[in-house]
């Protein structure tokens, strides 16, 4: 099937309304003017829409059906308008609804997403906006990163920068992106399980199909009333003996709720017909009561050698969370956060503030040395130059890393971990300015957690979680670039932008 983009017509611009007093939409307005500049002058927009088109393609010669121009020209206005509803999403922070509701009552979102025409205004729903956070995957969202960085590089005068970027610097250092999970308390495992399983069999009751049982209501209420005396039974006289008698009504009442969640499944899964749902409905009920099933017995089971057995349990075979399995125990040592529960971020940042590379990790947590070279390569790789210069903190420090940047003539502001060399260096004004500049990385992960990828993330799983801090990365640079001094345009080029 040919892939070749269709030329669309724009929307008509609609005219914004003149808004006083109020100096936050004031800047917001201006940011959002000055990123849909960014997106159409750097081809990013062009770019992300040829891409979704070939995937499209792909699936669609896959199914061996032909495809109207209508239909491509569609899928082209879908694709600009999944560009623009997640950049502008993530800057906001909203969720999936609170973004439809808004994106509804603004007339500047509309704008910046495309959804404002002169006869009508049509806003995707939540649903939709689900859908177009899944638009592209990790891969590809990576070159749209790469383009947008050389062309703010070797076009600086198309984006009408007043200087190039600065891309021969880079300085790495390393974060958890917490998951959005309770603190993993042993016994709080059985209690989140105990709710979920009863839920589901709630819903199944309410369909017509009804097994011999007590309402569910009873038993979240008994297990509610043994959490509450579990996490009070810590202050108390004897409280190890107090806790071990609760974890064994726990432990007993589990069984009894497991044994009416696996009766429930079974009768769904075979007279799911009787019911209203169709069989997609019916299987997303049976999977949230497989994935807690699969995994209660060995939540039962660490919380009996953590509490009755008084055993510790390796970090690598710990449950951590019975709807996120890719996360781990990460030790921090910060005052704030001795152990965090989450993934390890590799964060690396450019002189200007912008994010030239960024690694999440899914089944491990490598130490810091190991991410050196396989950063720097991508890097270069990425942005089609040589790094000339790299400082990070003493974690990234090792005898391999320094001879490696040695050979590879990039500049090593790596912090040393012996304090000897460490006072040698300080000697060197050019390691001082590159560690006194490092100490902004710091701030620059606050802002790109707490503003770009929320505290904590609120999607789950790890291929979700990796495509949040892709548009997290993205939206991050187009809101710095968008600072950026500005060159003083001619009236004509001003006019073409």
């Amino acid at each position: 099937m040919n892939c070749t983009m269709i030329p669309f017509p724009r929307p008509l611009p609609v005219r914004l309304p003149t808004v006083e007093g109020n100096v936050d939409y004031t800047h917001l307005r201006e940011q959002l003017q000055e990123m849909d500049r960014l997106v159409v002058a750097s081809g990013l927009e062009t770019r992300f829409i040829e891409l979704s088109l070939a995937a499209w393609a792909q699936r669609a010669t896959a199914k061996a059906a032909p495809v109207p121009a209508k239909a491509q020209q569609r899928f082209q206005e879908h694709s600009r308008r999944a560009l623009r509803c997640n950049v502008a999403r993530t800057l906001l922070q909203e969720d999936f609804r609170g973004f439809a509701v808004r994106l509804a009552d603004s007339p500047l979102l509309q704008w910046f997403c495309g959804c404002a025409q002169v006869d009508k205004v049509q806003v995707p729903s939540k649903s939709a906006l689900e859908r177009y956070s899944k638009w592209l995957p990790v891969d590809t969202l990576r070159p749209l990163m790469d383009q947008l960085l050389r062309t703010g590089r070797d076009q600086a005068a198309t984006l009408l920068l007043k200087e190039p970027l600065d891309l021969d610097t880079c300085f790495l250092d390393t974060t958890c992106v917490k998951a959005n999970i309770h603190f993993p308390v042993d016994w709080v495992l059985m209690r989140d399980g105990a709710r979920t399983l009863m839920k589901a069999v709630s819903l199944i009751r309410g369909q017509g199909l009804k097994h011999r049982m007590a309402e569910p209501e009873q038993f979240l209420t008994r297990m509610n009333q043994l959490a509450l005396h579990m996490s009070h039974a810590r202050r108390k006289p004897e409280s190890k003996k107090q806790r071990k008698r609760l974890l064994r009504q726990m432990k007993r009442l589990t069984q009894v709720v497991q044994g009416h969640a696996e009766r429930y499944r079974d009768l769904l899964d075979r007279e799911w017909a009787q019911t209203e749902w169709t069989r997609r409905q019916a299987d997303q009920v049976l999977r949230r009561l497989d994935g807690v099933l699969e995994q209660l017995p060995a939540a039962v089971q660490q919380a009996h050698e953590r509490i009755i057995g008084e055993r510790l349990v390796p970090n690598a075979e710990k449950i951590l969370s019975l709807y996120d399995a890719d996360v781990h125990v990460i030790v921090r040592g910060k005052a704030e956060a001795e152990v965090e529960f989450g993934n390890l971020l590799l964060l690396g940042e450019s002189a200007e503030g912008l994010i030239v590379d960024w690694e999440l990790f899914a089944d491990r947590v490598p130490a810091d040395a190991t991410l050196v070279r396989r950063s720097v390569e991508r890097m270069q790789q990425a942005l089609g130059q040589p790094l000339h210069g790299l400082g990070t903190d003493r974690g990234f420090d090792s005898e391999a890393n320094r001879r490696w940047l040695g050979r590879q003539k990039i500049y090593n502001g790596m912090c040393p971990r012996a304090p000897e060399n460490l006072k040698l260096r300080l000697r060197q004004k050019r390691f001082v300015a590159a560690q006194k500049r490092r100490a902004q990385t710091e701030g620059r992960i606050g802002i790109f957690k707490n503003n770009f990828l929320g505290r904590p993330m609120q999607v789950k799983g790890f291929t979700h979680r990796q495509c949040a801090v892709a548009w997290g990365v993205l939206t991050h640079n187009l809101w710095v670039m968008a600072r950026l001094p500005r060159a003083e345009a001619a009236p004509a080029r001003r006019q073409a932008a």
